[in-house]
Order: C-alpha cells, then sequence, then structure tokens
C-alpha cells in the first residue's frame, strides 16, 4: 500500500460521510457536504500525481481511482437528484454513460486481448466541470444546475469521443492481427 493508493481509499470512505452531512439537519449541510466533495478532488489530483512523480502506479491504482472518482459523482448527483436540485435525466444520462464506458472497458480488455482505451482531455475537462458546477451550486442552484447541464454535455462529447477511441483501437488491433497472419 503506497500513498496515492491510500488517498483513493480516502476517497471510498468520503463517499458515505458525503450522504450523511448532505442529509443532516445542519443548516449550511449543502456547503459541508460539498466541501467534502471539494476535498475528494483534491485527493484525486494529489494521488495521480505522487503516483506518476514517484513511479508508484499500480494495477490496484489504475482501477480503483476512476472507481472512486465515479462512485463520488454518482452520489452526489443521486443526492442532489433526490432533493429535487437537479432533474432526475441528468442521473439517469451520467449513470448510462459511466455503464456504457465501465462495460465497454471491460469488454475491451476481456475480448479483445487487453485493449485499453486511455482518458482524454474530453473526460478530463467535463469532471473538472462538474466539480465547478456541484461546486457553484452549493451557492447558486439555478447557475450551478444550468452549469451541471453543461457538463452533461461535456461529459456525452467525451463518451463519443472514447467510443471512437475504442473502435479505433480495436480496428489497429485487427489490422495488426491480420499481419501476423
Amino acid at each position: 500500500m503506497n500513498i496515492p493508493n491510500l488517498l483513493t481509499i480516502t476517497r471510498f470512505f468520503l463517499i458515505p460521510f458525503f450522504i450523511l452531512v448532505f442529509f443532516s439537519d445542519s443548516p449550511n449541510s449543502l456547503i459541508y457536504s460539498v466541501g467534502i466533495f471539494v476535498v475528494a478532488g483534491i485527493t484525486d489530483m494529489l494521488d495521480g500525481y505522487i503516483a506518476r512523480k514517484c513511479g508508484l502506479v499500480t494495477k490496484w491504482g489504475q482501477a480503483m481511482d476512476p472507481l472512486a472518482d465515479k462512485l463520488m459523482l454518482l452520489t452526489v448527483l443521486i443526492c442532489f437528484t433526490i432533493k429535487d436540485y437537479l432533474p432526475i435525466w441528468i442521473i439517469i444520462t451520467v449513470g448510462l454513460k459511466e455503464t456504457l464506458m465501465v462495460t465497454g472497458g471491460l469488454l475491451l480488455y476481456t475480448k479483445r486481448d487487453k485493449v485499453v482505451v486511455p482518458a482524454n482531455k474530453y473526460g478530463k475537462i467535463a469532471t473538472v466541470s462538474f466539480y465547478v458546477a456541484i461546486i457553484w451550486m452549493a451557492f447558486d442552484r439555478i447557475y450551478g444546475g444550468l452549469l451541471v447541464m453543461f457538463a452533461v454535455a461535456v461529459t456525452a462529447y467525451a463518451f463519443f469521443n472514447y467510443l471512437l477511441a475504442g473502435l479505433k483501437l480495436v480496428k489497429i488491433k485487427e489490422i495488426a492481427e491480420e499481419k501476423e497472419y
């Protein structure tokens, strides 16, 4: 176990803590819970930076880091939907995208000889967009909600870029396999 992996584990533990604070009776529960979300974002940036900078990248971290991120984001969106801060179509759209990404990633990895679609700039922009939108929601739900919708649009765009990249990698793999025969 190394520091980046401990930071990822911390993010998993922040998820139920976020839920408890978000649904608490505190008059500032939204601001406090968004603060927890920000801490999760900081641990995400730190674990990636430390892992790359210090050569501490592990298979466990490569698998669990994005899982922790997805679970935290989906938790926040579900909580916001339960309290009617966001319409249900947002969580359905993001949930469907994440399900397709995980399923597609597993299929490519297991059925296509460990093909992995790397993260791209659009996925990172989508993540940053969600962080900005959720932080904004703590102070202004109208503009925060509009920013969440923008983040969903960026997420959809990122998904189609991942899909195209995956198809391209499969095609390259098929061409390489044909040349071997």
